[in-house]
């Protein structure tokens, strides 16, 4: 059975390989550290019967945004500086991609986030999408490209409560 589980030291982060050098030196190197330091959370997708190995992982943060930042129609609704959710990373092993791992994770990331918004104020969820691929990806859940960088997208908490009741 599969589970998301924080990042332990019992995960193998040395054996996992999801294709990108960045992604897999960012877990094998600053993971741990960015959580005992209290800047990010990271979470690691397992198989119960191989908890050890890392099938994915997913890094969590907050992050405050300058609301010009934003679409114009959202941005004339906020003071100019605005907390939010951040999806920091999200990778899948190479030997399990295009297995509804990511989307799994995903919709971890989002209840995760609708979690926070009911304990502390935030406007919504950003991701950074790495390129073209990754940004129509978030698209899917109801992301919207920021009109200063299509790569930086940002999911309104009232999109983010949607997107999730329609995957339930």
């Amino acid at each position: 059975m599969l589970k998301i589980e924080p990042l332990g030291p019992r995960h193998d982060r040395e054996g996992f390989d999801c294709g990108s050098v960045e992604l897999n030196d960012y877990l094998k190197a600053t993971a741990r550290q960015h959580v005992e330091k209290g800047l990010s959370r990271t979470f690691v997708l397992v198989d119960e019967a191989e908890p050890e190995r890392i099938l994915g992982f997913l890094t969590l943060a907050v992050c405050e945004v300058h609301a010009q930042s934003l679409p114009p129609k959202l941005a004339k609704k906020y003071p100019q500086h605005v907390p939010a959710a951040k999806l920091a990373r999200l990778a899948v092993a190479k030997d399990r991609q295009r297995e509804g791992l990511g989307k799994l994770m995903m919709v971890n990331a989002l209840q995760q986030a609708l979690r926070v918004s009911d304990s502390v104020g935030i406007i919504g969820f950003f991701v950074d999408a790495k390129n073209e691929d990754a940004r129509r990806y978030y698209e899917l859940y109801g992301f919207i490209p920021l009109p200063d960088n299509p790569l930086k997208l940002f999911l309104p908490l009232t999109t983010l409560k949607q997107a999730l009741a329609s995957i339930d």
